[in-house]
Parts: structure tokens; sequence; C-alpha cells
């Protein structure tokens, strides 16, 4: 059945400016990294993106490899938006990145000019692209001079096979380096990416304040902890989950301790009339310099209960002071060699 948007797509979110560019996104983001690879039927992967665009998200974030296999949450994309989306395409904020391994030998990771364009032209042949919105640098490389890794960004968008340069897991001091460099070469640096949540709150120790004082946008990922932030482990953990599976989420993890802080928090949220996970969201976007959080979804109706975060996006200042409490740092930033540089 073809697909056609919602006509009051644009009447459920709210939108923030990235930075100090003219890019609006939308306060809750999609991101493609579990949930869209071969592992998942691809109707249930159509039935979320659609209900998503429906909703007024207009971003979906990716990176060449997810999946599993890598890559294959790009070809799925790639056949939805084929058959679903291409009408759309104007609308949509498309983003991947590269960074992390993604094939055999020297040139398959990491931040050389090689590897990010090579894995630009087959991340747009994947998706069937002729251009993402964003393209980012997904980490640091230490080894690579930062103005070969910039100058591959620059060149992403110089050539138009990208619209917008970003950056990911970068420490505040390389941030401002990346900014510098890519301000000389006439790209402004529009975006980072790094996770942050009510267990992980490193980019307050910098980054935003960082942020701030270039201009750049914030998309912060990861904002339920890996599914921490749910009620998904409140009495332990279930079959199925990503801690049971082992997918990014290790068991060893969910100390006591912090389940403990998680219960906590869970009766905040009730006492407020979210989830847990709506409260995790809400209490993400609260600074502003926050534009955009980034969720996952493995069902429409996860989805739906996330973007529900939204209508309750202001705290007291009694609710904040109880929150700060128990959201205190549980060592589950798996990102942090990144940003250490």
């Amino acid at each position: 059945m073809t697909y056609t948007a919602a006509e009051d797509r644009y009447d459920r979110l709210p939108y923030r400016r990235c930075g100090r560019s003219g890019l609006k996104l939308p306060v809750v983001s999609l991101g493609l990294w579990h949930n869209f690879g071969d592992d998942r039927p691809l109707e249930a992967q159509r039935a979320i993106l659609r209900r998503a665009f429906d909703l007024g998200v207009t971003h979906f974030d990716l990176a060449n490899n997810y999946g599993p296999p890598y890559g294959s949450a790009e070809t799925n994309f790639g056949r939805l938006f084929r058959e679903d989306f291409r009408p759309y395409r104007d609308e949509l904020v498309i983003s991947t990145k590269a960074g992390y391994d993604m094939w055999p030998g020297p040139y398959g990771e990491w931040g050389s000019r090689k590897y990010l364009l090579a894995s630009l032209d087959q991340s747009l042949a994947r998706m069937g692209l002729d251009y993402v919105d964003i393209f980012y640098s997904h980490r640091f490389d230490p080894e690579t001079p930062l103005e070969e890794t910039m100058g591959a960004l620059d060149h992403a968008v110089r050539s138009g096979k990208a619209l917008y340069a970003g950056i990911s897991s970068y420490s505040p001091e390389r941030t401002a380096e990346a900014a510098a460099i890519l301000r000389e070469m006439g790209t402004p640096l529009l975006i980072h990416q790094p996770s942050y949540s009510m267990l992980n709150r490193w980019i307050e120790g910098g980054l935003l304040d960082t942020l701030e004082r270039e201009g750049v946008g914030c998309i912060a990922f990861s904002p339920l902890a890996q599914g921490m932030l749910t009620d998904r482990y409140l009495t332990g953990i279930p079959d199925g989950s990503r801690a049971s599976q082992g997918k990014s989420l290790s068991p060893d993890l969910l100390t006591p301790e912090t389940l403990r802080h998680v219960r906590a928090l869970n009766e905040i949220a009730r006492s407020r009339g979210q989830s847990l996970a709506q409260l995790a969201l809400a209490w993400a976007m609260r600074d502003r310099r926050v534009t955009s959080v980034l969720i996952g979804a493995s069902s429409v109706g996860q989805l739906e209960d996330s973007l529900a975060s939204v209508r309750r996006p202001d705290f007291t200042p009694e609710e904040l002071a109880a929150i700060d409490r128990d959201a205190v740092e549980a060592g589950i930033n798996i990102w942090a060699a990144s940003s250490a540089h």
C-alpha cells in the first residue's frame, strides 16, 4: 500500500535550531543503530519509520556499520526510502558516519581521508542517495592529523555528497580544534553527537560550554543508557533484552547500586505521570544547548512512548534536585576512550 505521510506531522514535535546554523532538528530524532539490520523483519522497520515521520521525526541517523551485518541498516533504510520516503526527501535529514571498523585491512576504520570518503561513497550507494544531510567523523583518531580528518569532511561537503559536517565522541578540546580547522576551510562544524544520559553526564563537564561557544549543535545519543533508563530492568534482566544478548550493554553494568538509583528515578517519573523513559528523555533535552535526543525503537509502541516525553518538558527546581541525587555516573560510557584524547 502506497505510503502517504500524515498531514499534521509538523504539529507534534518542537524543533530546535542546531547551534548557530540555519538547520532545525526535531527535539527527538530516530537512530537506526539497533533494530534495522537483517535480524529484524523489514515490515517492522517500515512501520517504525512511517510512524516516526507521521509524528514529526524528520531526522534519521545511521552509520556505515549499523546492522547486523555491517551495512545492512543502510541497505534496509535505502529500500524503505525508495519505496516510501523518496517523495519526502527534502523534508528529511539523513545522516551517516564513518570511524569504527567497517571492512578488513588498514583502510577500513579510523579517520583517514581514504577511509572516510570511500565509506561515504559506499553509504550513498547502499541507501540510494545522491547526498546525506550530515556526514560524521564517528570517533577521534589519535594517529591521524585532525586536519586530514576534517579535510575529508570538508571535501564531502564541497563535493555535494553531504550538506553538513559533524563529529561524534570528541573531547571538548578536540571539538574546539575541529571547529577551528573547519571554520578556516569554510565548512562550519554543524553538530556534535555525544553519549549523554542521567547515568552518563560527561558532556556537562565542558563539552556543552564548548559547543555553545563555537555555535555547534548537540544531538545526544543513548539518552536511555542503552535501555537501563526504561522499565525493562527494574526487576532483573528479561529475555530478549540488550543485556541478555550482550548487545552494547553488559549485564555487569546492572549493579545493585545502579539499579537502586534507576528505581528511585522511576519513582520520580511516576510522580510526574511519566514512564521512566519519558522522564529520561525530557531530562536530557532540558538544556536548550541539546538540539535533539537520539532514540532507538524496537516497536511502534516503544517509539510512541518515547515521543510522548515532549508532553512534560519542564521541571521544577525540586524535581531537578531530586533527580540529581540519583542521576549519577554509572560507568556505562563505553565510548569514553574516544573523548579521552
